[in-house]
This record gives structure tokens, C-alpha cells and sequence, in this order.
């Protein structure tokens, strides 16, 4: 029976080369799974601060213009709004022909971010020019 005895124990320390190198690849797939899984983690945080920031900026360029709206009718103005996406408030100030408009936002979510806007100009009638503009988050 030379065939069952080849089989049986003259091959043992080859299977456990097998063995070692099955599980060696298995923990290489695991941990590779896990570097995938926290980089894929930590770009999901990147969107959703760079999101947040864009919310931000945008709520607060919608308050300047709210408060832009009233520039050539009055003298000063306040603005103050919130929505689903954040808050916002701006005011307007008004010397002569000059104006400064400051608006500030902060959008809500997982990342707070807060931006605020200046916008400096002169209105020459119903004619407005806007000569600086100031982002910040």
C-alpha cells in the first residue's frame, strides 16, 4: 500500500507552511480593509467641512445682499435669518456715500463653521460700487 503511506505522514510540515501562509494573507486582507475603511473615514470629514464651509460662506453672502437690498432706500440696516442649513445676520452702515456691510454665519451640522463677509463701497444715486471685500471663516 504504498500510496495511503505517502499520503499520510510524509507530508505534514508541508501543510503547515500552508496553513502559516493562508493565515498570513488573511490578516495582510484584514488590515488592508482597515487602512481602506479609515482613510475612507477621514475624507468623509474632509467633505463635510468643506461642505459646512461653503454653507457657511454662502449664508453669509445671502445676508450681505439682504441687507444690500435696502442700501440706496435707508440709512442702516439689520439682518437676521435662520433656516435649516444655518444662521445668519448682517448689518449694513451708511455714512454719506459710503456704506460697510458686515455679515456673519455659522452653518449647523455634524462640523459647525462660521464665515463672515465685509463689503465696502459708495453709492453715487441709485449707482453702487463696491470697491473691498473681505472673506473669513
Amino acid at each position: 500500500m504504498r500510496s495511503i503511506r505517502s499520503s499520510s505522514s510524509g507530508r505534514t510540515t508541508e501543510r503547515g507552511y500552508v496553513l502559516v501562509s493562508a493565515i498570513a494573507l488573511a490578516i495582510l486582507y484584514f488590515a488592508l480593509m482597515e487602512l481602506m475603511l479609515v482613510d475612507s473615514s477621514r475624507a468623509l470629514q474632509e467633505a463635510r467641512r468643506f461642505r459646512a464651509r461653503v454653507v457657511a460662506t454662502t449664508l453669509a453672502e445671502s445676508a450681505a445682499e439682504l441687507a444690500a437690498a435696502q442700501l440706496v432706500s435707508a440709512p442702516g440696516a439689520t439682518v437676521n435669518a435662520t433656516d435649516d442649513q444655518g444662521t445668519m445676520s448682517a448689518t449694513l452702515q451708511k455714512t454719506g456715500n459710503t456704506f460697510m456691510i458686515d455679515a456673519q454665519a455659522e452653518a449647523t451640522g455634524v462640523p459647525p463653521q462660521k464665515a463672515t463677509l465685509r463689503v465696502q463701497g459708495d453709492v453715487k444715486g441709485t449707482r453702487v460700487r463696491v470697491s473691498y471685500t473681505y472673506h473669513a471663516y
